[in-house]
């Protein structure tokens, strides 16, 4: 096989996991943008609740709760799936290239293969943040029109919690493994369709680690609010792709922690 061929076949092969990458963001994010399948408009839940969310922004919510059925429960995992893989595949592509870079010799199986370990892990995460959420639906804890949490006390716990996390030396490895996957990559190198999906799972589960408290902001801005799932969306590529990666943890921390003391402090001294 002569050099411009093979440079062919494996331009070839990157385009695939490119268009493959594009493809996965740009559907499951028109799927979030056309109401992920609730039948309400995640455009106009938005636009009235604004950047601050509903329960931030005092915005009523005159819609009454929802039953969980089977089929409800299946479309806010959907819904929750397709969410992750808008706002986690962007940061992830350059790390799934690279392992396709990796394993050039062998195609462009094992960086999609890679790619479906990866959306794996957030697909677990996913189930769990609809039983979560399913949960505190139950409890009267969530809005059913905005989908964000009913309790100004309980979203300050998440910001809180979601801030102190930012500091912790668990944050802290996994951030630094998604910073810096290369030698983990090249140590665990493996051939075959297994090893590329385990390779996958086990990058998604660092990834996982590094940013679920983030993800669990969407329930004090609205599980579909569009401000707050594009700003969660770019903050996670600033933190894992830009220089200063751990010092943007760390200022980050500071304002979610301030940001759920103000908002505790406001409601305390409003119910005084």
């Amino acid at each position: 096989m002569g050099r411009s061929t093979l440079e062919g076949l494996l331009s070839r092969d990157r385009l695939i996991v490119l268009l493959s990458l594009s493809s996965a963001v740009a559907l499951s994010a028109a799927y979030i943008l056309a109401g992920g399948g609730t039948g309400m408009s995640s455009l106009g839940m938005s636009m009235d609740t604004g950047p601050a969310g509903a329960l931030i922004a005092g915005t009523p919510d005159m819609v009454s709760s929802v039953i969980w059925t089977p089929g409800y429960l299946i479309v806010i995992f959907v819904m929750w799936w397709l969410m992750m893989v808008a706002m986690m595949v962007p940061s992830a592509s350059p790390v799934v290239l690279l392992y396709g870079a990796l394993h050039r010799d062998e195609g462009a199986g094992p960086a999609l293969e890679f790619f479906l370990g990866y959306l794996a892990v957030w697909a677990g995460f996913s189930a769990a943040a609809t039983l979560i959420q399913g949960a505190l639906s139950a409890g009267g804890l969530v809005s059913a029109m905005y989908m964000n949490l009913a309790s100004i006390y309980l979203a300050a716990a998440v910001l809180i919690g979601a801030g102190l996390y930012q500091l912790s030396p668990l944050k802290a490895a996994c951030l630094d493994f998604c910073r810096s996957p290369v030698e983990a990559l090249t140590r665990h190198r493996r051939t075959g369709h297994a090893a590329a999906f385990r390779m996958g799972l086990v990058h998604g589960g660092y990834c996982l680690g590094c940013c679920w408290a983030l993800m669990a902001l969407l329930f004090v801005g609205g599980v579909m609010n569009i401000w707050w799932i594009v700003g969660i969306a770019l903050y996670v590529a600033i933190e894992k792709l830009a220089p200063g990666g751990r010092r943007v943890a760390q200022v980050m921390a500071i304002i979610l922690i301030s940001g759920g003391l103000v908002l505790l402090v406001g409601s305390l001294s409003a119910g005084a």
